[in-house]
């Protein structure tokens, strides 16, 4: 295995003219040519968020694939638009409204194809008649739990879902707090809420509740909180969530993929606390898949968090459908099988080829 630097331009940079993201893309992809020009690669696995991986592959006419490190963003008809934290309705009347929703989001859909396209012109490629350029339709990836995917009446053959593929830092051991009360894990995001709104709000509901806190503020060198530490709770900067979580009853978190699929391959119910990104997506999937609550931001609070983690403890539902999880966690190991996935289209690829273009 050998590592390379990816090409990085800031696309919102404090000082100066922004790049806009395509034009990123064009430069990024262009930089990367040489790299999969020297290397001689049979197939390149592009993240879907670095789409100028996936564009210099077919620019160097290599065949691609994509990986989809969280749920799958593309749906259906009746489905909520993706990231706003809606979940699946359950209702024909639900399904009506999502889908009187469509003409306006296939209005972004539409205009982001049209923008990769002109990217892809540039760099000499033809243009795409299907929106959602940045999936490969000749294998995408889906590294998350088949659990928390919303079932599709449309059959698409070049998505598999594989279980979640997932990676932690080495790290040393913590001293969890003394007791014999259930355990709670406040994991925050490394990029999201600086000023730690959930943080202090986990640590000020829990305090008088009988449950043990253990908290991480995830930056390392500094695991000071502007809160009152409660005697129920310890904080520190950094932790194995692998290690840790197997100790846990329950987690609350931001609703991180990572952090999510971590947390069920463990068996542990979630309070899910969206931030920004595709955290409301994962927070309103893991309160559709019975694996945890949901909880909007005008609700992280010391109150909505304290009745949340009464209501996942409480209920013994939560816990059952983790451990249905971890149970098939422990049959499937999602890299394994994103590996054989990607072998087994190799060797079709390889008895079959294709015309690229």
């Amino acid at each position: 295995m050998r590592f390379e630097p990816a090409p990085e331009y800031e696309v919102f940079p404090k000082l100066g003219r922004a790049l806009k993201p395509y034009e990123a893309a064009v430069r990024a992809a262009r930089e990367t040519q040489p790299l999969i020009r020297e290397l001689d690669p049979e197939v390149v696995v592009a993240d879907i968020l670095t789409v100028a991986a996936g564009l210099a592959a077919e620019a160097e006419g290599r065949r691609w694939a994509s990986l989809v490190p969280h749920v799958l963003p593309p749906g259906e008809p009746g489905f909520p638009p993706y990231s706003i934290g809606a979940r699946l309705p359950r209702t024909p009347v639900g399904r009506g409204l999502w889908r009187a929703m469509e003409p306006i989001v296939r209005l972004g859909t539409e205009r982001g194809r049209v923008e990769l396209n002109e990217t892809r012109k540039r760099l000499g490629l033809e243009p795409l008649g299907h929106v959602h350029g940045g999936l490969s339709r000749e294998l995408s990836l889906v590294a998350t739990f088949p659990q928390l995917e919303y079932p599709r009446h449309t059959s698409w053959p070049w998505v598999r879902v594989t279980g979640p593929l997932m990676y932690e830092r080495p790290c040393a051991d913590v001293e969890l707090p003394p007791g014999d009360d259930p355990l709670v894990l406040v994991a925050p995001s490394t990029s999201q809420d600086t000023e730690q709104r959930m943080l202090r709000a986990a640590l000020a509901g829990l305090a008088g509740e009988p449950v043990r806190v253990i908290a991480t503020t995830n930056v390392r060198g500094n695991p000071r909180v502007d809160a009152p530490i409660p005697a129920n709770a310890r904080v520190v900067d950094w932790l194995s969530y692998e290690r840790v979580m197997p100790h846990c009853a329950a987690v609350v978190c931001h609703a991180g993929h990572g952090t999510v699929v971590r947390a069920l391959s463990a068996g542990i119910p979630l309070v899910a606390c969206p931030a920004a990104g595709d955290m409301a997506e994962n927070a309103a999937r893991v309160a559709w898949a019975g694996v945890g609550v949901s909880l909007p931001r005008r609700l992280v609070s010391a109150r909505g968090i304290k009745l949340a983690v009464r209501r996942v403890l409480g209920d013994s539902s939560y816990a059952r459908r983790t451990g249905e999880l971890r149970e098939w966690a422990s049959r499937n190991d999602g890299a394994a099988r994103a590996a054989e996935v990607l072998e087994e289209k190799l060797r079709g690829w390889d008895s079959n080829p294709q015309p690229l273009g």
